[in-house]
């Protein structure tokens, strides 16, 4: 059996296979509620056979998303709806997760489609906060500098937020520490330039992340996994770089993250990325030596390279983004390349299996 259809059990939960559906936004909410676009999206990548799906960027707070149409979690009627998602996903045999979010001085912002733009207050943005009052390029809104006590609320948010998602039935938290956003803002030099001790040394930078998991950690059972993703490298001078996404590893890994799923960029608008296929699992390795576990991220589009991935030791799960908007029976057809004979095929669509 290959590794990419192996097995892999994380505390009391066991994915069939090791290959994810990274949490893509689909802008396509409102008022934070899932609908049925989101069911048909999710359920769809369920049927083709991923192990596990995460569902997109959630907002822990109204403030805390990236565009006026994302998912939220910040009430107890927006559980409801993904209850529903959750039912299906795991009907196919997937295990079903969610990423929570606070998109910090990157929210207020239109959808891609309707040009990424500042979505100003009296057009149904609202003021975006920060670490430090940086915004994240000039044509973006200068943030407000959280105060302390904002600072637990936020905190507290993703506790409740958490609370939700169990009620929702996911059975996998990520918390979104990557790409610019709230909590990756502070880990990075480049855009926490506080004095009090959420900024200056690692350890004052680190604080509001390991604060968030702490909060999490009241809500999420502790049999269940929580991952985290985060930018590994900035791609600055200067700003966060691998070496500190290994000391971040070695820190977390004893405060109950079980996986890290290693991006990278988007923290500010400058920054110029090689990107190329495979361009960012060596970030997945180098973070995986220090004994946790690790997701590989980035342009990676087909069987073969995915299970190279595994097989070299650098990484345990293979996190897939654009390659499940261009083929939703990834999964499916990866067996059939890899000649995986025993990848069970939804009984709806065994007809259309090409059998050996």
């Amino acid at each position: 059996m290959s590794l990419l259809f192996s097995h892999l059990q994380i505390k009391s939960i066991a994915f069939k296979n090791r290959i994810v559906v990274s949490p893509m936004c689909q802008y396509s909410a409102v008022d934070g509620m899932a609908n049925d676009w989101h069911l048909v999206h999710l359920g769809s990548r369920a049927v083709g056979g991923a192990g596990l799906i995460i569902v997109e960027a959630t907002a822990v707070s109204p403030e805390g998303r990236i565009s006026p149409n994302d998912l939220g979690l910040w009430k107890d009627e927006q559980f409801v709806p993904l209850k529903r998602i959750t039912t299906f996903l795991e009907q196919q045999g997937c295990v079903p997760g969610i990423q929570l979010a606070h998109a910090g001085r990157k929210a207020s912002t239109s959808a891609p489609w309707q040009g990424d733009k500042l979505v100003p207050e009296l057009e149904g943005g609202w003021k975006t906060v920060a670490p430090s009052a940086i915004p994240y390029s000039e044509d973006k809104d200068i943030p407000l500098e959280l105060a302390k006590d904002k600072i637990k609320e936020i905190a507290h948010d993703f506790r409740m937020a958490a609370k939700r998602a169990l009620a929702a039935g996911f059975k996998v938290i990520e918390l979104h520490g990557a790409h610019g956003y709230l909590i990756n803002e502070f880990l990075s030099p480049l855009s926490n330039t506080r004095g009090d001790e959420y900024g200056g040394s690692f350890e004052n930078r680190t604080r509001f992340l390991l604060e968030i998991i702490e909060a999490v950690k009241c809500e999420w059972p502790g049999e269940y996994p929580l991952f985290l993703r985060i930018s590994a490298t900035d791609w600055v001078d200067g700003g966060w770089s691998v070496e500190d996404s290994v000391s971040l590893a070695n820190l977390v890994k004893d405060k109950g993250i079980d996986l890290i799923d290693c991006s990278s960029g988007a923290l500010v608008s400058y920054a110029k990325i090689p990107a190329k296929p495979s361009y960012q699992v060596p970030f997945a390795e180098a973070v995986r030596k220090t004994g946790i576990l690790t997701g590989a991220v980035g342009i990676i589009v087909s069987a073969t390279q995915a299970e190279e991935i595994l097989t070299s030791g650098k990484a345990d799960m293979i996190f897939m983004a654009r390659e499940f908007l261009r083929n939703p029976y990834f999964p499916l057809n990866a067996a059939m390349e890899l000649g995986e004979p025993n990848v069970a095929w939804p009984v709806q669509y065994e007809r259309a299996q090409r059998k050996k």
